[in-house]
């Protein structure tokens, strides 16, 4: 028989949780290492304690809450996401993940149900990469993909270093940001953030992988002069050429593959004056794909775009590249036991590759992984306006203590 988490409580933790952080328009903004970000850490410290977990917190702010199983030589069941928020966020994105798997621990504890595998939840750090760059970068730390030291020394758009404002909030512990112990899988929920599991009027996602991407930013080197003595063909204008790229940005995806997307989410031109020509200015790519090629493909045609667009504006150019993830494929047994969960609560179940990086990205490289997707409403998210039923929150919620459930049991 599937165990069923208790609905009442579900929702009114996600409720509780989304207090911290609240906006006037109903979302969240709980930057990684504000104020915000102690508080939700100090409030899921505490529900820890209250069921009983033995509570860890790694030198880069990783948070996890650990349950003993009945088999003392068992690799550990590990669950749960991240309670950080893009700036004016929702209330769903990471945070749902991290209060299923506490309602998962609470349900095992409230049936007294001894799992022969441990299990152990988390609160990743800074998975969102508003705040300090790149993303996902506590599971990173902790799973090898990042060095520490350069990570704690990162700073924000104020000058904030990483490591001294870990500090500030309480959250730098004693322990070493890698596994502790042995890890069979990881499981995690999370909201889609995108149209097709609505599209396909289907109530849960059993997740096959994660699609790769690359990160980067483009600086354009003109010269600044007034906007109006100045002819056309004396101008060294960083902004037309800067403009030339990010159209294609737009136009590449559709030569490339269904699944390829490009966005530029960042520019800054200086002096920014209506009245100056633009001198200098950057921006950033991003291109998300399945496959690894195309995403090298989309990157070197925005490098060749941008030499073409320097050299017919006579403009100097450089550029950064600020992440790489390849494209993830999930272990079959953790897809197979979210998909025979989702079958035993009768809840209809869609295969989906997810279009977004999640901490998983970095996981499935210490032990096999899986993730549950739940319908996001006009696939809307990282804006106050995402929105999940509490119905298809807790459908999802369900399936993750049953699969995760499924884990703690398999030989």
């Amino acid at each position: 028989m599937p165990i069923e988490i208790d609905r009442e409580r579900f929702v009114a933790t996600m409720n509780e949780q989304a207090e911290i952080g609240a906006t006037d328009g109903g979302g969240l903004h709980r930057l990684a290492l504000s104020d915000e970000d102690k508080q939700i850490r100090d409030w899921f410290a505490t529900q820890m304690k209250s069921e009983g977990l033995e509570i860890t917190v790694d030198e880069f702010g990783n948070m996890f809450g650990y349950r003993e199983g009945t088999d003392p030589d068992a690799d550990t069941v590990l669950v749960g996401s991240h309670l950080d928020s893009q700036p004016y966020g929702g209330i769903y994105d990471g945070a749902m993940g991290v209060v299923a798997a506490l309602e998962l621990v609470r349900t095992l504890n409230d049936e007294g149900i001894e799992t022969e595998r441990p299990v152990e939840i988390v609160n990743w750090t800074n998975e969102e990469g508003s705040r300090f760059q790149p993303a996902m970068q506590g599971s990173g730390v902790w799973a090898g993909s990042h060095d520490i030291d350069k990570e704690h020394a990162k700073t924000d758009a104020n000058g904030d270093i990483f490591e001294e404002e870990l500090e500030r909030i309480g959250y730098k512990g004693e322990t070493s940001a890698e596994p502790q112990r042995g890890y069979d899988s990881y499981l995690e929920l999370h909201i889609e953030q995108g149209p097709y599991l609505e599209e396909n009027d289907t109530d849960v996602g059993i997740v096959t992988g994660i699609v790769g991407f690359t990160w980067g930013a483009i600086t354009f080197h003109g010269e600044a002069d007034h906007s109006g003595p100045t002819p056309m063909h004396y101008r060294s204008d960083a902004l037309v050429a800067a403009a030339d790229v990010i159209s294609q940005i737009r136009r590449i995806p559709g030569t490339l593959g269904e699944r390829t997307v490009g966005t530029t989410g960042y520019i800054d031109a200086q002096p920014n004056s209506i009245n100056t020509i633009p001198e200098e200015v950057t921006f950033t790519w991003g291109f998300r794909d399945p496959d690894t090629d195309v995403i090298e493909e989309a990157r070197t045609r925005i490098l060749a775009e941008a030499e073409w667009a320097a050299e017919r504006e006579g403009v100097d150019w450089d550029y950064e590249d600020r992440m790489w993830a390849d494209p993830v494929h999930f272990a079959d047994r953790c897809v197979d036991a979210v998909a025979r969960a989702a079958e035993q609560l009768n809840y209809n179940g869609m295969r989906i590759f997810s279009g977004a990086g999640h901490d998983a990205t970095h996981t499935h490289k210490v032990m096999d992984t899986g993730m549950v997707f739940s319908v996001s409403e006009n696939g809307k998210s990282h804006t106050e306006e995402e929105y999940t039923s509490w119905s298809d929150c807790y459908a999802a919620a369900n399936t993750l203590a049953n699969a995760a459930f499924e884990l703690t049991t398999e030989p």
